[in-house]
């Protein structure tokens, strides 16, 4: 690190003598030996409430397909480039993300020494927070992130060679179905379908046969449905899916036994699983996310900061604090899961072992027996329909942020009205005054 131009903070080196990152409180001076550039207003985060991170899979792959081809540059070549991030503490920790996970995914840098190398100075990052409305008492860190993408590596998860960057953000978009994939080929994250494709309250609801043919296409095979009956199911089981309730209440966490269900069907799906709830962010999030801490022995930090990266809001409220405290009995089912099925010469026997588990499910974090809470009686529209709910609420607002995005700035057609009133004028003073005058002085010549 060292510390560079008159006021500058201190920077950090990357790349020795090739890339660096800084937070400057001023817009440095172009020089000839150095470059400098920001992504603060170019790659941000599209907040619901007072969440503001990480930037979504999408943008890091945009961001490390731009540091690549600056890298590679001619006119680059003999020039330091610096990533600069500005005085907002906000997009100081998003830019500091994304240079940490291009360091793990491209420099080879491990979690610990990426983070190392941006804790310059007295340099210090806000954590990131959840999209709950309201006050937050849980926070995931940049190393979090840093050790959730090197995972994501190792288990085959993160793979830019094979990332499409088009079908990722087509489908994230509202209008298109506002689905992600958070695990590759095995799960998608989706917000509920209603019983018929409309525009209502701000947000888009899609009919079942909206998803059909994608989910045809990537071999998903089963669908589980979280929140109440919007749509009758058997638009999916006729379509040939496997169609699962599993029920609880909208900003709520999950019983013991709705985890088990949940993790027992995933273990036997064939293909690739899809779930939603009403916005496929909180209930949705929060299960997902219970595979993956059993499966892959990710920690509730970890797996909150990953599904987030894919789907960024996911995990809401008290659901962060939940998986918390189901992390070291889940890694123990994990345990226990691997165990039964690596003593097996092959894998034929597996919707036997997973029967098998029921036994750990009745073990609490705390060693005592689990009493679940009586279910609220499922499929009664009527709460639905009377009452706003957090995932009608977070719709909206995707939907709302969403449209804003999209739409043409009145900016635009003026810029085009004013360019095409200016052509005129010019034209008219050429013809009116320049060309008679010219041809005065052609006249003139012809005489002589």
């Amino acid at each position: 690190m060292s510390r560079e131009g008159a006021g500058a903070a201190l920077v950090a080196e990357v790349i020795k003598d090739r890339l660096c990152f800084a937070i400057l409180y001023s817009r440095p001076k172009s020089a000839s030996n150095v470059h400098y550039f920001s992504i603060d207003n170019e790659l941000e985060y599209e907040n619901f409430y007072a969440d503001f991170g990480p930037l979504n899979l999408a943008m890091v792959y945009r961001y490390c397909c731009k540091i690549n081809k600056k890298l590679k540059s001619i006119t680059m070549l003999r020039k330091k480039i610096v990533h600069f991030t500005g005085s907002d503490q906000r997009k100081q920790a998003n830019a500091a993300f994304l240079v940490g996970c291009y360091m793990v995914i491209y420099l080879g840098r491990t979690p610990e020494e990426a983070y190392r190398i941006l804790i310059f100075g007295e340099t210090s990052y806000i954590p990131f927070r959840d999209a709950a409305y309201g006050s937050c008492n849980f926070y995931i860190t940049l190393l979090d992130c840093f050790h959730a993408v090197k995972k994501a590596m190792q288990y085959g998860f993160l793979n830019f060679n094979s990332f499409n960057l088009d079908e990722y953000e087509h489908y994230e978009k509202a209008e298109n179905g506002d689905l992600n994939w958070i695990i590759p080929d095995r799960f998608i994250a989706f917000c509920g379908p209603h019983s018929r494709a409309r525009l209502e309250s701000g947000y888009h609801q899609h009919s079942p046969e909206t998803y059909i043919q994608y989910f045809k296409n990537h071999n998903v095979t089963t669908i589980i449905r979280l929140n109440k009956r919007m749509y009758d199911a058997k638009r999916f089981t006729d379509a040939g899916f496997d169609h699962h309730d599993l029920f609880f209440a909208d900003g709520s966490t999950p019983t013991d036994a709705i985890v088990k269900e949940f993790l027992d069907i995933c273990e036997n799906a064939e293909g690739a699983i899809a779930v939603h709830c009403k916005a496929g962010l909180g209930r949705t999030g929060t299960l997902i996310a219970c595979y993956i801490m059993k499966h892959y022995r990710m920690t509730a930090a970890e797996t909150i900061a990953w599904v987030r990266i894919c789907r960024p809001g996911s995990v809401i409220g008290p659901q962060q604090q939940f998986l918390v405290m189901k992390q070291t009995n889940l890694w123990l089912e994990g345990d226990y899961f691997r165990q039964k099925l690596k003593g097996q010469e092959n894998g034929q026997h597996r919707a036997a072992f997973s029967k098998l588990l029921s036994g750990v499910d009745d073990i609490s974090i705390n060693g005592v027996e689990n009493q679940d809470q009586q279910e609220p009686e499922p499929y009664s529209d009527d709460d639905e329909i009377n009452g706003v709910t957090q995932g009608d609420r977070l719709r909206a607002l995707k939907s709302r942020r969403q449209s804003k995005t999209n739409a043409i700035p009145l900016t635009c057609p003026l810029a085009v009205l004013t360019s095409a009133l200016c052509s005129v004028v010019i034209w008219w003073i050429v013809c009116d005054y320049i060309l008679p005058i010219l041809l005065f002085c052609l006249d003139g010549f012809r005489t002589q």
